[in-house]
């Protein structure tokens, strides 16, 4: 029997099962077998994929949102685009928008506690990764995902886009920052401290 000539015995799955290819389809049942039971395995113990809730939601109603909270807690601003930096209280919920290329605004949180975190893109396919945490979100127009988050560990971190959106792809890059308790940034304060940020980010 080839591709191109049919079989010389019409009724050839009925031929007995050679052993060599007995045992590759063995391997590969074994092997599917166990992807299955391992992806929720990882949902569960995994630390990349988040359990989460979705909405349908409107660019324009979850922009609101964010910008009521950025009006609220705004601490400081970053960058030659003057994006905010929000410290919200701990527990809260907390909103980022995906945008053409940019994330806004920049999250700075309090290691140990929980946080309600909003993703919603306000154009096309996004994805948010957090480095260096290996954490992975798609984030898609039209909705809005909701991931129960605690940072574990103070320090600065990278949010990026994983999803290519375009001619300005790679600049689509941000910070997250996450205090010890107490360490938060406010009024005077932050704004005194935005030029350390601007300094360090100027030597790297």
């Amino acid at each position: 029997m080839s591709s191109i000539l049919p079989p010389s015995t019409r009724i050839w799955w009925k031929q007995p099962l050679d052993r060599v290819e007995g045992t590759w389809i063995a391997i590969a049942l074994i092997w599917c077998l166990a992807m299955f039971f391992m992806m929720p395995y990882w949902h569960v113990f995994g630390k990349q994929n988040l359990s989460n809730e979705a909405y349908r939601i409107t660019a324009e109603a979850y922009s609101k949102k964010t910008q009521e909270m950025v009006d609220k807690f705004t601490v400081r601003t970053e960058t030659e685009l003057k994006i905010p930096v929000v410290h919200p209280p701990a527990g809260s919920d907390v909103y980022m928008i995906a945008r053409l290329w940019q994330w806004w605004p920049i999250l700075e949180l309090e290691k140990g506690q929980a946080y309600r975190l909003h993703l919603s893109s306000m154009d096309y396919m996004h994805s948010f990764s957090l480095q260096p945490e290996n954490l992975n979100i798609q984030v898609v127009p039209g909705y809005e995902g909701v991931y129960t988050i605690t940072p574990t560990r103070a320090g600065k971190y990278s949010v990026v886009c994983n999803e290519f959106c375009g001619i300005g792809h790679h600049t689509m890059v941000s910070n997250l920052y996450v205090m010890d308790k107490g360490q938060g940034l406010t009024g005077d304060d932050g704004a005194k401290d935005n030029g350390k940020h601007e300094e360090e980010r100027g030597e790297k």
